[in-house]
């Protein structure tokens, strides 16, 4: 007896079980009303708020396993579930629910010559895998984004906070059943093997989009073992510019906020580009600050000329997303080597330039081909909720259906509608 065969045949069963329960149930779904999926959400909020006891002790499972593993810092605070953590969660279900309803929403209309009406509606996508690792509160947004956008969802978090998931998963569920919500809208995927993600990846009649969220070896193998179409970004190598004529102090304020302010995230800066006509005044108080705040800057040669005491940064340092208070630096020669620099090094997520020149604006937004392009605002912004779409599933880098932030309106796509009056094709 081949017990790995064994083992094989019954995740493959389960998986299918989960993509046939997730396809009918978003049948059901794409149909439902604006006020029934908005009920919904309120009352899953609700009781995340009543139940709120129940998922920090079982959150606490969680905790007490990642510090067994030597887990620590912030993976750990991550993982941890807290009654204001709790509460945000609901209040983000809450504000979904106060989105508007992109479903069936009509986006263009024209006639044609002979007299037919064609236009395009939003629909949802259908079933949407999602693969995470570490946050629970990922669990809550993601089913709440996916359901008020008409679609079934598939969510398999990771091992680290596994009882937390399930316990929110089981709160929501619960809320959903007593609504006109299908019962299988929301499937928490309760096995942590891996074996069981494979499977799931294979689900191409049953799945329509997979999102991994997590970083880069996760997210790289999803793409080399799915069947399913992915949405992703692998990495977050975003860059600021400062220009010839930019407002020095504006551009101070900005650099600090997108490397200090958060670092951990994927919207934060990694690499400043700085003209050279501006960097001997620029850079030193601003290099100075960022020691004071415990950044580590790795220069260019014209940096570290400039500022003693800087670690030379190397080839890698370019390409490198540190999550981390680690900053390179480069004096560029001009805006077109900066953006060289971009393309060369970047990964397509966020870039910033900092200028009172309109012109040079207006170049840097039309050539830079990212995700999301600013102006005089820091990287940080690249996030649903700051852009204004209430909330985020992720940010995708790929172009393909959706780049940038993805709400409500990128987990639904569009189908032709025609209207005639009788008309046939000669």
């Amino acid at each position: 007896m081949n017990i790995d065969k064994l083992a094989s045949a019954s995740f493959t069963e389960e998986a299918i079980q989960l993509g046939k329960q997730a396809k009918a149930a978003a049948r059901r779904l794409a149909v439902l009303s604006s006020e029934d999926k908005n009920q919904a959400l309120q009352l899953m909020a609700d009781r995340l708020e009543a139940q709120s006891a129940f998922l920090i002790d079982e959150n606490q499972n969680d905790l007490n396993a990642a510090k067994k593993a030597g887990i620590t810092g912030a993976v750990l605070d991550r993982i941890a579930l807290t009654s204001s953590r709790v509460q945000s969660m609901a209040k983000g279900l809450r504000e979904i629910a106060a989105l508007p309803d992109p479903v069936r929403e009509i986006v263009k209309m024209w006639r044609r010559p002979n007299g037919l009406q064609v236009g395009k509606m939003r629909i949802p996508l259908g079933v949407i895998g999602i693969i995470y690792e570490a946050r629970p509160n990922v669990t809550a947004d993601a089913a709440a984004l996916c359901l008020k956008s008409g679609n079934a969802v598939i969510l398999r978090g990771g091992s680290e906070a596994h009882h937390s998931n399930q316990a929110i998963g089981k709160v929501l569920q619960a809320a959903c059943g007593e609504t006109a919500v299908p019962q299988h809208a929301i499937q928490v995927v309760q096995s942590t093997d891996r074996a069981l993600v494979h499977e799931m990846l294979q689900l191409e009649s049953y799945i329509d989009l997979i999102i991994p969220r997590g970083g880069e070896e996760l997210i790289r193998a999803v793409v080399a073992n799915s069947k399913v179409p992915v949405i992703k970004h692998y990495k977050g190598v975003c860059h600021v510019y400062v220009d010839i004529d930019a407002e020095l102090d504006m551009a101070e304020r900005i650099c600090l906020n997108a490397k200090i302010q958060r670092p951990s995230v994927c919207n934060a800066m990694e690499t400043l580009l700085v003209h050279e006509a501006i960097a001997s005044e620029f850079l030193p108080p601003l290099i100075a600050k960022y020691r004071d705040a415990g950044v580590e800057i790795r220069g260019c040669d014209k940096t570290c000329a400039l500022v003693p005491g800087i670690k030379k940064a190397n080839e890698e340092d370019w390409t490198t997303e540190y999550l981390d208070l680690i900053l390179a630096v480069r004096v560029v020669k001009d805006m077109d080597q900066a953006i060289a620099h971009i393309e060369q090094y970047g990964s397509e997520h966020t870039e910033s330039i900092i200028t009172t020149d309109y012109r040079r604006s207006k170049q840097f937004i039309e050539r830079v081909n990212s995700s999301a392009v600013m102006v005089n605002a820091s990287t940080r912004f690249n996030d649903g909720g700051e852009l204004g779409l209430g909330a985020e599933i992720g940010i995708s880098t790929s172009k393909i259906h959706a780049f940038g932030p993805m709400g409500l309106e990128e987990l639904t796509t569009t189908k032709f509608i025609v209207f005639g009056d009788g008309q046939i094709r000669e």
